[in-house]
């Protein structure tokens, strides 16, 4: 499984990749916003510079599909690590699906986003998305069980051999990382505050400070007995 940082903080973004556990970086209008990447043409261009040749997901901003298309292409056009973001549908309803087909047939990686149903993700898959993304937490704000979706979704498409990656968004707790782990996502893209909170572990460093005690205390005794 890969791991994806969804932000736009310069200092998080270099932290985790510098690390290596970051496989990439997502982004989209409200992380951009949040983090104060306010020039989307300027924010993206620092990101996909920073982690090369991992892929950034970068956002279209537009219901209208003829501008999404163009949008896409200008977006694909900043760095060749860039996959463009492209709904499911837009906020009227209008599905997207021919615009990720033309795109991923000019050679323009998709991540098809805001999927909330094992149908779309089919829909998605079927259109030749390289990355779907599944929002877990929306899923399940409508009761539905987001568990079953990665799991039904992630052996559809390995069964049938697409191409498509499903990654696990709408990250809102540690415990929804290892949820989506286990139920088989390829790549869960995660807010950095919970990727810092992964590594945490209080008895981690209370058993560390023991180590440290207990070798200044050995270190005390060979010095004594050296004399």
């Amino acid at each position: 499984m890969e791991i994806f940082v969804d932000s736009a903080d310069p200092e998080e973004i270099i932290r985790w990749t510098t690390c290596g556990i970051a496989d990439g970086v997502t982004t989209n209008p409200s992380v951009m916003l949040k983090d104060k990447a306010y020039d989307l043409e300027d924010g993206s261009k620092a990101i996909a510079r920073w982690i090369h040749p991992r892929p950034l997901s970068v956002e279209v901003t537009t219901n209208d599909l003829d501008e999404m298309l163009d949008q896409s292409r200008r977006f694909a056009s900043w760095a060749p690590n860039i996959v463009i973001k492209i709904p499911q549908e837009n906020q009227f309803g209008v599905p997207c699906y021919g615009i990720m087909n033309q795109l991923e047939k000019e050679g323009i990686r998709v991540n098809a986003t805001v999927a909330m149903s094992f149908g779309q993700v089919m829909l998605s898959a079927k259109a030749g998305a390289s990355y779907i993304s599944i929002f877990w937490g929306r899923v399940g704000d409508e009761g539905g069980n987001p568990s079953q979706v990665i799991s039904d979704s992630v052996k559809w498409l390995e069964h049938w051999k697409y191409k498509s990656r499903v990654v696990v968004g709408s990250i809102r707790s540690v415990a929804d990382v290892l949820q989506a782990a286990t139920a088989g996502a390829h790549i869960v893209t995660i807010p950095p505050q919970f990727i810092a909170k992964m590594a945490d572990h209080k008895y981690t460093r209370a058993t560390v400070a023991q180590f440290m005690v207990d070798a200044q205390k050995a270190l005390e005794k060979m010095t004594l007995a050296a004399r």
